[in-house]
């Protein structure tokens, strides 16, 4: 049976509000957010005028732990005059905002979720609009051996085979999908005390590695933003085409809910796969990394290329 660590610390979204990532705690800040966008025509801005209309944005934990959002919505909200309210959680926990009603548009990285949302009637329009990759990341003397194997699978056989601790999200979100799927692939099913159900995003995942010096998958934009901390994790194996993360964004279908607000998800849907955001989303990372975090991947970037 894995094990399971406590439930995880609050984390910023954007907003300054603060919320948690896991089951137990978004259901509170969600209800603040849709009572405050509920009441949005009857609030006044501090100078008196009518508030700014508010955008509900269901998103996975790395782009806010990355930095991501912190760096690029400010933009939309200035040009667009409206606020973004952002909750960040698994992508799992985000779709079934999407399929409550109770997000107006999602930002999302588990491919087979994604179409299955569209196909049950939740989406009314999804785009691609970046991708990353993940990242076996671990101690530095890799007690498993993982490093001398070219392939995530064989890094997890590894992994199983030597009984090293492992930290997984056990969150639904698009990371622990694709960590089942490598395990899947491995021909492997985790258990015992080695295996670690932390419950967490992924930037509290990968600090629980780093204390019980153990394994975890990462995107690498989480990664290289905690390595920036001082965590001293490194990355094992990279470059696998099953490593590969692509992210989506998803408007949710008006009707599902009272507080979908259609036209705001579609404005915001074109914001984000503009060229002039995509390019914003390419530099993310350059100067305080040395590398990109994210990389293009929207219709209307490829079509300028």
């Amino acid at each position: 049976m894995e094990r399971s660590l406590p439930a995880q610390r609050p984390r910023r979204v954007a907003g300054g509000v603060r919320a948690r990532t896991g089951t137990r705690w978004w259901g509170a800040l969600l209800a603040l957010v849709l009572g405050l966008a509920g009441c949005r025509s009857g609030l006044l801005s501090p100078t008196g005028g009518a508030a700014a209309p508010r955008l509900i944005l269901a998103t996975t934990t790395s782009t806010a732990d990355s930095g991501l959002l912190d760096a690029i919505l400010p933009a939309f909200e200035e040009t667009a005059g409206v606020e973004v309210d952002v909750i960040a959680v698994g992508t799992g926990q985000a779709i079934a905002l999407g399929e409550a009603g109770d997000a107006d548009v999602l930002l999302v990285h588990d491919p087979d979720a994604e179409a299955a949302f569209m196909a049950t009637g939740h989406g009314a329009r999804r785009e691609p609009v970046m991708a990353n990759d993940f990242v076996v990341v671990g101690p530095e003397n890799d007690p498993a051996g993982v490093a001398a194997t070219p392939s995530a699978a064989g890094a997890f056989r590894r992994i199983a085979a030597a009984q090293a601790p492992f930290v997984s999200r056990c969150d639904h979100s698009g990371t622990h999908a694709k960590e089942l799927a490598l395990w899947r692939a491995a021909g492997t099913e985790p258990a015992g005390g080695w295996y670690i159900c932390a419950g967490q995003g992924m930037g509290e995942t990968l600090t629980m590695a780093e204390e019980a010096r153990a394994y975890t998958l990462s995107d690498r934009a989480t990664y290289l933003a905690r390595t920036r901390q001082g965590m001293d994790l490194v990355v094992l194996v990279d470059g696998d085409p099953l490593l590969l993360n692509p992210y989506s964004v998803i408007a949710v279908k008006p009707g599902n809910g009272a507080h979908s607000r259609a036209q705001l998800a579609d404005q915001f849907i074109e914001w984000l796969i503009s060229v002039e955001t995509q390019k914003r989303i390419a530099a993310f990372g350059v100067g305080e990394y040395g590398q990109p975090l994210f990389f293009p991947a929207s219709l209307p970037w490829h079509a300028a290329q």
